[in-house]
Formats: C-alpha cells, structure tokens, sequence
C-alpha cells in the first residue's frame, strides 16, 4: 500500500481527450454477474468468533498494520462520493442514454460500498477483540481520519475504473501477503475474506477497462497511462506518517505495491498478444518499465 511514482501531469498539462462511454448491453452483463456473486458469497461480522481472537499471538507489527489497514477501509463515504461523482444519475443535461448506463455502475457502487463498509467493521471489531485500541478512541481516531476529503484527478470514468483496478488488486494482494505472515488464527480468517471480495471487485473493473482498450486501445491507452503517472492509494496524501507508515507495514508483509501494476500489464499483453499492438504496445512496456522503478 506505499505510493507509486511521483506525481505528474499528462504531457504538457493537456488531459487525454473524453472517451465516449462503453454501451448499455456492455456493462449490464458486466455488472450484474458481479452483484449476484457478491449476494451469493456474502459474510458478517457474525461469522466469525471473536472469542477465539488470541492477542498474544500478535507482534507488534500485525497489530501496526491491522491499525493501518482500518484506516484505509473506513474511508468508504469519502470514496464512494467520489465515486458517484464520476457517474452522475441526474440532472437534465445528460442524455437518457448515458444515465442508463451509470445506472448501472451505481448498482455496483452501491453493493461495493456495502462490502467495503463490511471490511472496516471487521477490521474494528478486530482490533477491540485484540485490545489493539479501545472502542471509543478507535472510533475517534477514524472519525478524524475519515472526515478529509477524499478526491483523485481522474476526470472520466476509463480513469476512475483503471484507478480502482489498481487499488483493488494491490488490496487484494496486501491481504494475501498479510495473512502468510501473521500466526492469529482469526486474523488470518478475517484477511482471507477481505482479500476474497477485494479480488471480486477487481474483476469488474478490469472488464471494464478492457472493453475500452478492446474498443479503442489508441484512444484509451492515454488514459491508463495518465492514471499510472499518478497513481495513488486512498488516503496517500491526508492520513498523518503515511508514507513512512505504508513502508513498514509492506515491509513486514512482503508486499510490493508494483505487483498490482502486473494485472494491467497482463492485460495489454493479452490484447496485444491477440491483436498484434494496435496501440497499447508501447503503454504496456511502459507498465513494465514502472514496475522496476524502486
């Protein structure tokens, strides 16, 4: 969960031009498969016995990177409203048309948040479980982390869906990483459901990434780059020590933030595998060449 390469702007400031948005047909069938299978795999807080938390079993750094990875899952309301800022469902000076279609990405947005807010309560009734911190101090010390506003400069939703594909797999893998090195039962429980639903919400973005390179890889291939150029994880640049923070805790994992950079860049090799570049070559040896950066 550190930070990626430094910030910067697409070449000469000039955002990648407005792509238009993938079809209503396209992203139903993506979507609702989704949904169904988040319904079908649900699971609560009730599953999971937290008498059987064994807080001796904890170093200090599982403890240090439990805290830290509650902070990132509770940020949900500031992500979802930035989320549902890149698909706006009203207001007349959209066409019929497009509103169906972010209806649809609402849907999901919708079932999202409700996994992630899942996530967060886990992870906090974990920590009062493990006496990693009191009830109430932890709800304060969430509530002020919580209440900076959250926002990414991803204009158009080729963005946002790459930005969140990213975030998802590295998630996804932290757990993964996570779970192999802590000895806390329930802990290790607990990472293999949250990595399990992270994994899920990455496949819906990574189709719908694809559908914009497969449909037009030389107009999209600015905008993955633009995303890649800025990548940060949530909460990056308003959480207090986050960068010193992120590295111990990556360090004790043994995760490495530039892994999920390698679903991406999979992607546009499978595309370019099957369809001989047209465009997205040289962006996937641009991933490559991000990947190797220290």
């Amino acid at each position: 969960m550190t930070t990626s390469a430094p910030r910067a702007s697409a070449p000469g400031g000039i955002p990648p031009a407005p792509l238009p948005p993938l079809g209503l047909t396209v992203v139903r069938e993506a979507v609702a498969p989704v949904v169904q299978r988040g319904a079908d795999r649900a699971w609560s807080l009730a599953d999971l016995d937290w008498r059987q938390v064994r807080p001796e079993l904890l170093t200090d750094e599982d403890r240090s990177a439990v805290r830290f990875v509650t902070f990132i899952e509770d940020h949900i309301p500031g992500y979802l409203t930035w989320l549902l800022r890149t698909a706006p469902v009203d207001g007349s000076d959209l066409p019929t048309a497009r509103v169906a279609v972010h209806r649809e990405y609402v849907r999901f947005f919708i079932a999202w948040a409700y996994d992630e807010e899942r996530h967060a309560a886990a992870l906090t009734r974990y920590q009062e479980a493990a006496a990693v911190d009191t009830p109430d101090a932890l709800r304060l010390s969430l509530a002020e982390a919580g209440r900076a506003h959250f926002d990414r400069p991803c204009p158009d939703l080729l963005g946002t869906f790459t930005y969140t594909m990213l975030q998802e797999k590295a998630t996804q893998l932290f757990y993964q990483r996570f779970r192999a090195v802590t000895r806390e039962p329930v802990l290790r429980r607990l990472l293999t459901l949250l990595a399990r639903d992270e994994a899920r919400h990455f496949g819906l973005y990574s189709q719908l990434v694809e559908a914009y390179v497969r449909r037009d890889p030389k107009a999209a291939a600015p905008h993955l780059k633009d995303v890649l150029r800025t990548f940060r994880m949530p909460l990056a640049e308003t959480l207090p020590r986050y960068r010193r923070w992120s590295l111990d805790v990556a360090d004790h994992c043994g995760y490495d933030h530039t892994e999920a950079y390698g679903a991406l860049e999979r992607l546009l090799r499978r595309y370019t595998d099957s369809r001989g570049g047209d465009g997205v070559d040289d962006l996937a040896t641009f991933v490559t060449s991000l990947r190797a950066l220290p």
